[in-house]
């Protein structure tokens, strides 16, 4: 048996988002997700995983994106004060002080709400980034939480969440066929993450992100496969 998580980043983006995200969970196979702390819709976010306990709910981490929770982080952001977009971010800038305050705050804003985190990934997957591992390592030792691959690969001296991350049902990849195809790719027993976008679309979805159209269809696939019998969610 391959063991599955299905993981929807970008809860808390928007409402749309959100109840993409809880659907997909309740109607489909989405069997964890990975909360954004500095959104819109973060607060709706956290009133629907207490709504839906058994829903895992992880911290989706920020850098590129909205506004840091702290304040004089210089080299997190842009003259107006939000996060650089991954366009204009450069990791050999950033100190790895602030970037652990900031990561810290939106962690605590997770726990304070009342609810305990699953794991750690992020957005754009900036954990991966070599010159922010020290950072990364630090809060999943701090936190105990083990966090999100990058592909096999893990970050060293961290405890990794699954034995693979893939990050390919995205855009061209979403296809119907995605899942029913996983056993052709991995040998029984690995447990294998499948991270997903599913949403409906919302102003602040459209006017915030690249990536609008594609989650409607990754909701209609996430909601309606029917996993092969050698494969189980986890």
């Amino acid at each position: 048996m391959i063991k599955l998580i299905v993981n929807a980043d970008d809860f808390g983006f928007s409402h749309g988002v959100n109840h993409g995200i809880i659907d997909s969970y309740l109607y489909g196979i989405v069997n964890s997700t990975t909360m954004m702390m500095t959104m819109a819709g973060t607060e709706h976010a956290i009133l629907l995983a207490k709504r839906y306990p058994k829903l895992r709910v992880g911290i989706h981490l920020v850098l590129t994106c909205g506004k840091p929770l702290v304040d004089h982080v210089p080299s997190l952001v842009d003259n107006n004060g939000h996060f650089k977009s991954l366009s204009t971010f450069d990791p050999k800038v950033i100190s790895l002080e602030e970037l652990e305050r900031e990561w810290t705050a939106q962690i605590e804003r997770f726990i304070n709400a009342g609810l305990t985190p699953t794991h750690l990934d992020s957005h754009h997957h900036v954990h991966t980034l070599t010159e922010l591992n020290p950072v990364v390592k630090n809060l999943s030792i701090k936190f105990r939480l083990p966090v999100r691959k990058n592909g096999f690969k893990s970050i060293d001296g961290v405890k990794s969440f699954s034995d693979v991350s893939l990050f390919d049902f995205y855009g061209e990849g979403v296809k119907p066929d995605y899942f029913t195809k996983l056993n052709e790719r991995f040998k029984a027993g690995m447990t294998v993450e499948v991270m997903c976008h599913p949403a409906y679309l919302d102003n602040n979805l459209l006017h915030g992100s690249s990536y609008t159209y594609q989650r409607l269809t990754e909701l209609e696939i996430l909601t309606s496969v029917n996993l092969p019998q050698n494969t189980i969610l986890m």
